[in-house]
């Protein structure tokens, strides 16, 4: 799925200055990990955060935790979501976001994303990372961080386990442009209840809610690659009735508006970016 991993308001983005570098992973690791955000924020007092995750689960490799409160661990794997979470923490943050497509967390946790829906999991909870931590945390500089994390991916993911065919393709499609559920059961050859069923067991979501996000996504991808562009022309281009469809689309799943969030360059992190990887 295409587009931006996550939306932040750009407010909140503002009000935690510090080092943030955007690195893709190898190329081998592209249909399982989306991105890796490195992050090295001094204490800025209490602060507050809220992030939606869209197409992407995430994976905060914490080298230096900050007191983000009781329900969130160190190192928490965030599920995908059907709304925004906000968050509460205060003292420095150093460490690796890492972004995964369903697919990749599928197979490197190798349990139903169902479980992870909304919710919050203590990363040691799902698999063995203490030692990549201290490594990751012990190496010399960002770059070799990088290098590190694609190994152990690599590493990890040759051998977890892989989606059902059908729920794969079901979210290839969705993920590429708008599709009825009934006519995506159809084609996959499953009643329309079999394939929510297996679906959201496996992916977490239902298909209904990942079509959305998915429009969603396709709509923050064309800013990024047009943004001159106003928010009506946005909306037509994207499929949604007119501008005020987009705007409530946007809240529903964000709780924020398409102004309040900002355009590409603060839909996922400020700071540093570096190009893709060819």
């Amino acid at each position: 799925m295409g587009g931006w991993g996550l939306v932040t308001p750009r407010q909140d983005l503002l009000r935690a200055p510090g080092e943030r570098i955007l690195r893709w992973p190898h190329p081998r690791l592209a249909a399982h990990v989306s991105s890796y955000v490195a992050h090295d924020l001094p204490d800025a007092g209490a602060n507050s955060w809220q992030v939606t995750p869209l197409s992407v689960l995430t994976w905060m490799i914490d080298f230096e935790a900050p007191d983000r409160g009781p329900e969130i661990p160190d190192s928490p794997v965030l599920g995908l979501r059907d709304g925004p979470l906000r968050l509460e923490q205060s003292g420095a943050s150093r460490g690796i976001l890492v972004t995964l497509t369903p697919r990749g967390s599928y197979a490197l946790f190798g349990i139903p994303l169902r479980e992870l829906t909304n919710a919050a999991v203590a990363a040691s909870d799902l698999l063995p990372a203490e030692l990549l931590t201290e490594q990751l945390a012990e190496a010399p500089d960002w770059p070799e961080r990088f290098r590190l994390l694609d190994e152990y991916l690599a590493a990890r993911l040759a051998h977890g386990p892989g989606l059902a065919a059908p729920v794969r393709y079901a979210w290839d499609r969705l993920s590429a442009g708008p599709v009825r559920v009934d006519a995506l059961a159809r084609e996959i050859g499953w009643s329309r209840q079999h394939l929510n069923a297996r679906f959201r067991e496996q992916i977490g979501l239902n298909p209904r809610t990942v079509g959305r996000i998915a429009r969603l996504n396709r709509v923050l991808a064309l800013m990024n690659r047009e943004p001159s562009l106003s928010w009506a022309e946005v909306a037509y281009s994207g499929g949604y009735s007119d501008q005020a469809h987009l705007v409530r689309e946007f809240r529903a799943l964000t709780a924020c508006s398409p102004t309040e969030a900002g355009k590409p360059g603060l839909f996922v992190w400020a700071g540093p970016l570096s190009p893709r990887k060819k």
